[in-house]
């Protein structure tokens, strides 16, 4: 066994096991990242986003009622703006609040310090 910088004997073995089993874990979270799907609206359903859990908008839907009833003033497209802005935030955290759940249970036997994910 090899003695590291504070004197305590540490398994070159376990290290590289433990290493091997973060990368997997690491993999799977990608993965799930990438399939969890979240959706979003503002404005009474005027504007809905689409996003995976990788914080990629999948999809921007605006309603048709909400795009006709736009006079050409800068106030109307003040106010879809600010919609989609609304969208696309909550959709954002939805992700994050799902890919939080699913790592505290991924990693929940870990013994992981508190506030690390």
């Amino acid at each position: 066994m090899a003695n590291d910088e504070l004197g305590c004997d540490v398994n070159p073995l376990n290290l590289q096991e433990m290493m091997q089993q973060a990368r997997q874990i690491q993999e799977q979270m990608q993965a799930k990242m990438s399939q969890t799907v979240v959706e979003a609206s503002s404005g009474g359903g005027a504007v809905t986003v689409t996003m995976n859990g990788q914080k990629q908008v999948l999809k921007l839907k605006i309603d048709a009622a909400a795009v006709s009833s736009l006079s050409s003033s800068a106030a109307d497209v003040e106010l879809l703006e600010d919609l989609v802005t609304a969208a696309v935030n909550e959709a954002g955290r939805r992700a994050d609040e799902a890919i939080k759940s699913s790592l505290s249970g991924a990693l929940g036997g870990l013994n992981l310090p508190p506030g690390l994910f």
